[in-house]
């Protein structure tokens, strides 16, 4: 009786796919993302941008109208956080603790637009330094009184600042400021002075109405602290207004200065939507890139 012989038959092409296709998906498990170390990138890029706005700098939004005309509800700008040192209020977020410790700090000097934190919130301010350590500081219907001297105001030519969602020109606000101009458009017309401090720092302010804070008595700077004011002095919570009505209540300690502002990046109009193709369209020509460091001239009597 002859023996069946059983020859090997050819790897068929179905099986040489089949092995191909596992050999594929054993490549694809070992090349499979590590999710681990991708969020472990991701959050070394967050602690990274994170001391990058602490210690450096950071990009702020201006939400009020108390540093008009210089800075304009929309305004995009960079504050530069190493001038004065390093403090609690240096931290992203004010994740610190408050305290009155300071890292290499210095003063700032007059006319720096500096970021502050009220006492008893963790809001950023924005306003401008007017009174140094050891300076008796006064204003006296509407007009600063420094050291017994007032800081001279010369009138300039108003401004017309065109309305728009976020400059409306309320008449509650700017009684008789708001005007229809020959075209149709609507501006708002800012009266304006131009305040030059003790160091020749000059820059311009709106004074257009009589208010409360228009005077305060004379106040002694203490060491280690700041007076701020709005360049808006008719609309701005500023070292005038008590802590009660959202102000500042008095010289603001140098621990709570946050920065120095440098230079707007970008300016919306408030028409812009959520789509990314309307804000070239709400963008406010001329204010990219306006540095925010007040001009020095003379001293008046130097």
């Amino acid at each position: 009786m002859s023996e069946e012989q059983v020859s090997p038959s050819p790897a068929s092409p179905s099986s040489g796919a089949t092995q191909a296709t596992e050999g594929a998906g054993a490549e694809a498990g070992e090349a499979a993302i590590n999710w681990w170390v991708e969020l472990r990138g991701l959050a070394l890029m967050l602690l990274a941008v994170i001391a990058f706005h602490s210690f450096v700098a950071k990009p702020f939004y201006i939400p009020s109208g108390s540093m008009m005309p210089n800075l304009q509800i929309g305004d995009r700008l960079v504050v530069s956080k190493y001038p004065y040192g390093w403090s609690w209020v240096s931290a992203s977020f004010h994740v610190l603790p408050r305290s009155s410790a300071r890292l290499f700090g210095r003063t700032p000097e007059y006319g720096d637009i500096v970021i502050v934190v009220p006492p008893n919130t963790d809001e950023d301010y924005i306003k401008r330094v007017v009174a140094l350590p050891g300076d008796r500081i006064a204003v006296v219907n509407g007009q600063i009184v420094l050291n017994g001297r007032k800081v001279p105001q010369v009138v300039e030519p108003p401004i017309e600042l065109p309305v728009d969602p976020n400059q409306p020109c309320e008449p509650e606000e700017f009684p008789g400021l708001r005007f229809r101009a020959a075209d149709g458009r609507m501006f708002c017309e800012l009266p304006i002075l131009r305040e030059t401090l003790p160091n020749g720092a000059t820059y311009r302010i709106i004074d257009h109405m009589r208010q409360p804070l228009d005077d305060y008595p004379e106040t002694r700077v203490p060491e280690g602290y700041v007076f701020v004011m709005g360049d808006n002095r008719d609309h701005s919570a500023d070292s005038r207004a008590p802590v009660e009505e959202r102000g500042l209540g008095g010289p603001v300690p140098l621990s709570s200065v946050g920065g120095r502002a440098e230079f707007i990046t970008a300016s919306l109009d408030g028409s812009e939507g959520w789509n990314p193709l309307t804000w070239w369209k709400a963008l406010r020509p001329g204010r990219a890139w306006t540095r925010l460091r007040p001009q020095i001239v003379t001293p008046p009597g130097a």
